[in-house]
């Protein structure tokens, strides 16, 4: 790694940077899909089902983003480390 940072303090940092900007997308489409969530009468077998495959893929890529794939990496990474050579 070319940065001053270590691999948990880059990893801190990064999410830090990037929680604030997808929680508030995230939040945007819940709060503007939700009364299409939640309606009644006509038309609504039709987009109840969209509203709710949008929000439940929004939901899981947030949560992948923001805590899954920074372990991930930080698990490859300390992998990868591991396996070098240290001469």
């Amino acid at each position: 790694m070319s940065s001053s940072l270590s691999l948990d303090d880059a990893i801190r940092k990064g999410c830090s940077l990037r929680v604030r900007p997808l929680l508030m997308t995230t939040m945007t489409t819940v709060l503007g899909l939700s009364p299409m969530l939640l309606a009644q009468g006509a038309g609504v077998e039709i987009q109840r089902p969209l509203a709710a495959v949008v929000l439940g893929g929004l939901t899981t890529s947030t949560a992948l983003t923001l805590f899954i794939l920074p372990v991930v990496y930080a698990l490859v990474e300390r992998r990868k480390q591991a396996g070098q050579d240290p001469s």
